[in-house]
């Protein structure tokens, strides 16, 4: 019996899928928030075991592989403190002697708000690469759609949150959910997204071949 054949990717999206491979195996380690943790994981984990055989179907730039594996390392190292309790303060004050939170007055950990601004930013232009590589769909139409999945996927996984409160145990569903008290955090994440993807949809419009499309490789 021959063995299983591994999808035919370039080495660089080999690389990168192994790196985020990698951060998710490190995020496990010693894991603060056990009962939370394997609610953002174990998505990511389906997607990274996913990745090798959508690529092989349906390619894409490794500039545009970037983007998605950059986003879903934020969302790794997220998941492994809860997004509240991400110790980027502890982190600032060790390089530089100063909080991120002290040197800006902010009252909350803002981890999750970078998280969803980033969203927008790294995720249109991979939808839009794939929408014109494999679908024939003009520029334009190509980053409408994708500006509008940017919108949808965001407000679907704020309803998703909300099932998520009135389903799970209160403590699991507070710390998955990271509200911090704040009764406007669902439209303020969709907000921050969707700022993310107008900054990288008017990039593209000025530009009529954005560097996402000037990097992409041969496949």
């Amino acid at each position: 019996m021959k063995g299983a054949v591994l999808p035919d990717l370039p080495r660089a999206q080999w690389a990168m899928l192994a790196g985020l491979g990698a951060l998710l195996l490190l995020c496990q380690i010693d894991q603060p928030f056990p009962k939370t943790a394997w609610l953002h994981h174990v998505p990511t984990l389906i997607a990274l075991l996913a990745a090798p055989f959508a690529l092989s179907r349906r390619p894409i730039s490794n500039a545009a592989l970037g983007c998605l594996i950059a986003f879903l390392a934020l969302h790794t190292i997220g998941g492994r403190y809860t997004y509240s309790a991400v110790p980027y303060d502890q982190v600032a004050r060790a390089l530089t002697g100063t909080g991120i939170s002290e040197a800006f007055g902010l009252s909350r950990n803002h981890y999750d708000r970078l998280v969803h601004l980033s969203y927008g930013l790294l995720t249109v232009l991979p939808v839009r690469e794939v929408l014109e590589r494999h679908f024939g769909l003009t520029r334009r139409v190509s980053l409408y759609i994708a500006f509008e999945s940017v919108l949808a996927v965001g407000a679907v996984y704020e309803m998703f949150e909300w099932l998520l409160t009135l389903m799970a145990a209160g403590p699991t569903a507070a710390a998955y959910n990271g509200q911090q008290g704040d009764i406007w955090d669902a439209q303020k994440d969709m907000a921050l997204a969707a700022l993310g993807a107008l900054i990288v949809l008017g990039l593209s419009l000025r530009n009529r071949r954005p560097a996402v499309l000037k990097s992409t490789t041969a496949q």
